[in-house]
C-alpha cells in the first residue's frame, strides 16, 4: 500500500467463517460485534461524507456479493500495466486472490484478500486487505497489512492500518447502489500513516474494453485525497457488474498509473488450500513485523475445511 490516493489494491480487492476455537482476544472482538457502535468522522471528503459505522449492520458470516465488488473465495484476478513518473516508466502486475480466510477487525468478521504487487517483475509489496459487506450490500474496507520488499527482502510494513487502532476507521470500498450526483464518501481513514481515500461516482453505463473482454455496464469511480496538493491528481477505477475492477487510469498527477484486467482464474481447491497456508504465514508474520498495530488483532483463520471456490 502507498499512502493517499495512489495505492492500487486490486480487489481491494479490493477479502473471507471460522472453524477453530476463538482465542480470548477473538472472543472479546466477537462480543463487541453484537453491540451497535456508531462511529463518526468529520466530513473528510466533503459535505455528506461523515462515516457512520455500525457493527450490527454486518452479518456474523461474511459474504460479499455486491455486483460491483464481488469477493468469492478462490477467485484470482491479474491486472497489468505501467506507472509513469518523472523518474521513468515501470511495468506493474498485481495478482489479487480472494482467500478462504476470515479475520475479525474492529468487532467485524472480514474476508481476507491477498494482493501481490510486482514492479518490473520484482515483488515490491505483499498485502492482506480486509473487507466485509453490510446486510444492505455496502462493502467496507477494514484495514490493510502491506509488507514492503526491496531487492527481494522484507523491509517492513510501515503503512499498516487497522480500523479501531490508532484512530484508523473503516471506510466504504463500494456502495450498495452507486449513483451519480451523490456525495463523495470516505474509503478509509488512518491519520497516523497519512492515509485518506475518497470516492466519487463519476460515470455509469460506460463501454470499456480490456484483455478479458468488452464491458457495456461499466461504473467509474473517481478517487482522490482532498489533503493532497492539486499536483497529486486523481485516480479513476472502472468496475463491471459481476466482474469487479477491470481498469485503472490516472487524471493528472506526477505519478500516473494505468492498469487493465488481463486474467480471471478460478482456483482449484488444492491451489486455494496452498494460498490459504501462505496467507496465514503472512498473517502470522505480521505479529512480529507490526507489533504496535497488527499484533493487536485476532489471528486470521480458515473459514471452514469444506471451503471451495464459488462458481
Amino acid at each position: 500500500m502507498t499512502p493517499l490516493s495512489k495505492r492500487f489494491t486490486a480487489y481491494c480487492s479490493a477479502v473471507l467463517l471460522v472453524v477453530a476455537s476463538l482465542t480470548a482476544a477473538t472472543a472479546a472482538a466477537a462480543t463487541a460485534t453484537a453491540a451497535p457502535a456508531a462511529t463518526s468522522t468529520k466530513e473528510l471528503c466533503g459535505p455528506g461524507s461523515v462515516l457512520r459505522f455500525n457493527r450490527s449492520a454486518f452479518p456474523a458470516k461474511p459474504n460479499i456479493d455486491n455486483q460491483w465488488l464481488r469477493l468469492r473465495p478462490g477467485m484470482q484476478y491479474t491486472t497489468t500495466g505501467k506507472v509513469i513518473s518523472p523518474d521513468g516508466t515501470t511495468t506493474r502486475t498485481v495478482v489479487s486472490t480472494v482467500t478462504g480466510l476470515t479475520k475479525v477487525i474492529d468487532g467485524v468478521k472480514t474476508i481476507v484478500v491477498w494482493d501481490r504487487d510486482y514492479s518490473d517483475g520484482e515483488l515490491v509489496e505483499s498485502e492482506l486487505a480486509f473487507f466485509a459487506q453490510t446486510e444492505k450490500g455496502t462493502v467496507w474496507l477494514f484495514g490493510e497489512y502491506p509488507e514492503e520488499y526491496e531487492d527481494g527482502k522484507l523491509v517492513g510494513a510501515p503503512s499498516t492500518f487497522i480500523s479501531g487502532i490508532d484512530r484508523a476507521r473503516a471506510g466504504i470500498a463500494m456502495q450498495a447502489k452507486p449513483h451519480r450526483n451523490t456525495p463523495a464518501y470516505v474509503q478509509a481513514y488512518a491519520p497516523t500513516v497519512d492515509f485518506l481515500d475518497c470516492g466519487d461516482v463519476f460515470a455509469k453505463d460506460q463501454r470499456v474494453c480490456v484483455p478479458t473482454g468488452c464491458y457495456n455496464d461499466v461504473l467509474v469511480i473517481d478517487e482522490f485525497n482532498p489533503l493532497d496538493p492539486p499536483s497529486a491528481g486523481h485516480q479513476r477505477k472502472f468496475y463491471s457488474a459481476g466482474t469487479g475492477l477491470i481498469k485503472v487510469t490516472a487524471v493528472g498527477g506526477e505519478d500516473q498509473e494505468f492498469m487493465d484486467l488481463v486474467k480471471i482464474t478460478r482456483l482449484t481447491s488444492a491451489v486455494l488450500d496452498r494460498i490459504n497456508t501462505r496467507a496465514l504465514e503472512l498473517d502470522s508474520r505480521g505479529y512480529t513485523v507490526s507489533k504496535d498495530v497488527y499484533a493487536k488483532t485476532p489471528r486470521a483463520v480458515v473459514r471452514t475445511p469444506s471451503t471451495r471456490p464459488v462458481p
